[in-house]
């Protein structure tokens, strides 16, 4: 299978299935000298692992991490790193009544179409699970960021028909509730509305906004490789991500020129936009704003509803999803979009910095 690494000089490649022995990833590219150890990964993948709160899967894992290589007395060597985590809660049981049956909204039908085979435990390497890698990865590269001043907030924008207010938003908020949401009156609504459809045996879309601030100006390139290009496609490998916006997003095709341009002030000598439409980017490049993105996740397709499917003999059936799933995806997202934004960025910052030869001289001379 291709397609499980990203990154051209910050590079990493995630493996494991959610029911196989463990997951985990391999980081190349990370600079030397970075302070590190493992409570700096465990701190986000904590975020994300299972059975957080009513509205979690109960899967009763601790995602505990262990690095393998790539650290020497505290401190990165410039060397592969290779991070492991070790499942311990697998009930693939639960998972064998879907052997030859395609359940409704999953990747099932694609896999045996493309490859003639499946792991259909939990769905493989499909299944949310695969993200711990990913977040492993991330946890790496947010460090080196705030090493360079730029710190990643990421938090639920809404659930359902229920939407922040961003009068009432408040940041600290955003670790006080269980669906990560920064307005508490909100957070409290959203929860009933769970709870409402968790006893319909439903489940719920959500919406996953992500600011990236100090950003130096010019990260990303202009052509193929744009800042706002590579998040998507970042963004959008997420399982059950269906759209990304930037900025204004979808908004901007309803708009006016006269009023989706960012005008330009000098502001204490420097140059600054007095608006912020374009959510950070300009041709593909940061511009000095903060970068603002969005990812709206589908409801979970793991219902316990009957729903109509079909066997892989072409048989007609019914069937009623059992296992253990989040009744919504969002809040244990909110992690993973942080981890592919600081990914990306650190990859392009990385990539941009032989962009102009008085760097290079900088570094060699």
């Amino acid at each position: 299978m291709a397609g499980s690494t990203y990154g051209n000089i910050f590079r990493i490649s995630t493996w494991g299935e959610s029911h196989g022995k463990a997951l985990g990833v391999v980081v190349d590219g990370c600079p030397a000298g970075l302070s590190l150890n493992e409570d700096d990964i465990q701190m986000y993948l904590d975020k994300r692992k299972p059975g957080q709160s009513d509205f979690s899967t109960k899967r009763n894992e601790g995602d505990k991490v262990q690095i393998l290589s790539g650290i020497f007395e505290g401190r990165t060597t410039g060397t592969p790193i290779s991070l492991i985590i070790f499942n311990e809660d697998q009930k693939s049981k639960d998972y064998g009544n879907i052997a030859y049956t395609y359940r409704p909204g999953h990747a099932d039908f694609c896999f045996d179409e493309k490859y003639g085979f499946r792991d259909y435990r939990g769905g493989g390497r499909s299944s949310g699970r695969e993200t711990i890698g990913r977040v492993a990865a991330g946890a790496i590269a947010a460090k080196i960021l705030k090493e360079l001043g730029i710190t990643i907030t990421s938090y639920v924008r809404s659930i359902g028909p229920y939407e922040i207010d961003y009068d009432h938003f408040d940041i600290e908020e955003i670790n006080r509730n269980s669906l990560y949401m920064p307005d508490k009156a909100c957070a409290e609504k959203a929860s009933a509305y769970l709870r409402e459809l968790m006893s319909n045996k439903d489940s719920s879309g959500s919406c996953v906004e992500c600011i990236a601030t100090g950003l130096p100006i010019g990260i990303g390139e202009p052509v193929f490789d744009k800042l706002d290009a590579r998040l998507a496609q970042a963004i959008m490998s997420i399982g059950a991500v269906k759209a990304v916006e930037i900025g204004d997003g979808v908004a901007v095709s309803s708009a006016v020129g006269s009023g989706n341009n960012d005008c330009f002030q000098v502001k204490d000598e420097k140059i600054v936009k007095i608006t912020n439409h374009s959510g950070g980017t300009l041709g593909g490049m940061s511009d000095g704003a903060p970068l603002i993105l969005r990812a709206s996740f589908k409801p979970t397709p793991s219902i316990y509803q009957e729903q109509l499917t079909v066997t892989s003999s072409k048989e007609e059936v019914s069937m009623s999803i059992k296992g253990r799933h989040d009744p919504i995806i969002g809040p244990r997202a909110v992690v993973v979009v942080e981890a592919m934004t600081a990914l990306t960025i650190l990859d392009l910052m990385m990539c941009g910095a032989c962009a102009r030869l008085d760097n290079l001289k900088k570094i060699y001379n």
